[in-house]
């Protein structure tokens, strides 16, 4: 059999090497917010009761000698304590962290004196941390490492009665939850029939969010609606400015009720980094609901963008598939805001740490909102600004061009005078407008067919140049307003992107003259 042959099942690739005294099972590491397979080896022979575990773990797999220890004892069996035991978690060079290969590594030292089950062991992932009484306690990431065991062709996977939930969303493989290792224990030699897999729960649209306030609540601003509108439907960012008091805020968050739903795709894959981050409802094992985080300027960097000791996902990757809403934009620092000109632009970021590098998904919809000014009352009709020249160019250099570069709509929402304050309510509700954001998203998804595609803020140029069908009079007014208007080719494809947003909700195949204009009415900074 050629080994490398990769359309080999699992099994054929990774067989059970039977030797008199070492045994193989399999787990799984993560990295970024993917699983890798780690096959941990298990040799036990005659020895000075030495425990050695080697292959890169880190503190926490260290103990696990004392956790397993003393779970095999007070589950019951037999501890060789006469033995000399080595395991080692491949391959060497893929970091281990988190205490989950307990399991594996107690399996492994009983299967020296307990006949197990080959055909179950060898087609299974095990993966979950032991008490010392044996009991098992919940993990992170059980998503990723269940489509990792079905990649791999697994028949099942191993996990927590708690963390079942989370990963019977994946189909074509079996998700059996244990509680305890004598449980387990009793499966794997046939005593206990194999449970049933756990099925995936009907996910009820009373579970999702209610998000307030409505639209229709917000008096005028019809302008920054319909802004909000078209940056909802194609997933474009925003950047909101005029003084305090004039709703910023308010229309921002009113965006959260009007954001389309997900396929099932994008839900699995936010999904994954909500796992990763330890933040995935074992009530609500999968995000249905486009994420909309909102940060305050005083959040870390490490918070935002992502890092820490284990390079954890930040918010601009827990916002992916959607919304990260920026409130009082230009108090964040200037470091911060150039740190997401790259995930902006790639849909990423990259944690470099001095040990590993991670990737995550952050493919967001930027919405901030800025004074103009550090007192915020620079454009204000009725109150006078008392900032100085020197503090307005030093308050507002915060935001660089290239920053500038990759907004694709600017709004000016003016503060709603006191005497308008009592007029009747008017505009379009939520539930209408989300209507035309799903509609304008169906034309889009069949744009998008076979494509690695969502929404048209993710086009590349030359995707825009194959896919966006511009009129051939609306790409010369776009040229000739882009060389008079002295922008850049990225601000040139972004406005082309806006357009074709536009068309969209308009219903319009064509992106025409008016979509251009429209679009172009947008770069009022």
């Amino acid at each position: 059999m050629d080994i490398y042959n990769m359309t080999h099942s699992f099994v054929e690739l990774y067989p059970v090497i039977w030797t008199q005294n070492m045994q193989k099972l399999f787990s799984s590491s993560i990295y970024g917010i993917s699983g890798h397979l780690v096959e941990v080896e298990v040799d036990v022979i005659t020895g000075m009761g030495q425990f050695t575990i080697v292959g890169l773990g880190d503190a926490a797999i260290q103990e696990s000698r004392e956790r397993v220890r003393s779970a095999i004892k007070n589950s019951g069996y037999s501890f060789p304590g006469w033995a000399r035991i080595t395991v080692n978690l491949a391959p060497a060079d893929l970091k281990k962290k988190w205490p989950l290969y307990d399991l594996p590594i107690a399996l492994g030292i009983l299967w020296k004196e307990i006949e197990f089950l080959e055909d179950i062991v060898t087609t299974s992932l095990f993966l979950w941390e032991l008490a010392l009484d044996g009991i098992v306690r919940p993990i992170q990431w059980a998503l990723p490492a269940t489509i990792l065991a079905r990649e791999l062709g697994m028949k099942r996977i191993f996990l927590p009665v708690d963390n079942t939930l989370e990963a019977s969303v994946i189909p074509d493989i079996d998700v059996i939850g244990v509680a305890s290792l004598s449980d387990l224990v009793a499966i794997l030699t046939g005593d206990t029939p194999i449970p049933a897999r756990v099925t995936k729960p009907e996910i009820q649209e009373n579970e999702k969010r209610v998000y307030s306030p409505d639209f229709s609540d917000i008096i005028w601003q019809e302008h920054a609606k319909r802004a909000l509108l078209i940056a909802a439907a194609g997933g474009h960012n925003l950047l909101m400015q005029w003084p305090p008091g004039s709703g910023k805020t308010m229309l921002a968050k009113a965006m959260a009720g009007i954001l389309p739903d997900m396929e099932l795709e994008e839900q699995i894959e936010l999904s994954k980094i909500y796992s990763v981050a330890g933040l995935l409802s074992r009530d609500l094992p999968l995000i249905v609901n486009r994420p909309f985080r909102v940060i305050h300027h005083t959040a870390s960097e490490a918070s935002i963008i992502g890092g820490g000791r284990d390079a954890r996902p930040g918010e601009i990757s827990l916002a992916h598939k959607w919304v990260l809403f920026l409130d009082e934009f230009l108090e964040f620092s200037k470091s911060l805001l150039e740190t997401l000109r790259q995930p902006l632009e790639d849909g990423e970021i990259t944690i470099n740490r001095v040990n590993q590098s991670c990737r995550y998904p952050a493919r967001f919809s930027l919405i901030g909102a800025m004074n103009p000014c550090p007192c915020g009352y620079m454009w204000d009709p009725e109150k006078p600004c008392v900032c100085s020249p020197m503090s307005i160019e030093k308050y507002r250099s915060r935001l660089s061009g290239p920053i500038l570069d990759r907004v694709d709509i600017f709004m000016q929402v003016p503060r709603v005078k006191t005497g308008e304050l009592g007029e009747k309510r008017s505009g379009l509700t939520s539930i209408v407008l989300k209507e035309k954001v799903m509609k304008a998203k169906e034309m889009q998804h069949m744009r998008f067919v076979g494509k690695k595609i969502h929404s048209n803020a993710e086009m590349s140029n030359v995707e825009i140049e194959k896919l966006a069908n511009i009129s051939p009079e609306a790409i010369k007014i776009a040229i000739s307003s882009t060389e008079k208007l002295k922008l850049s080719t990225r601000v040139y494809y972004r406005i082309l992107r806006v357009a074709r947003t536009i068309a969209d909700i308009d219903n319009s195949e064509i992106v025409e003259i008016k979509h251009i204009l429209e679009a172009f009415s947008y770069r009022g900074n």
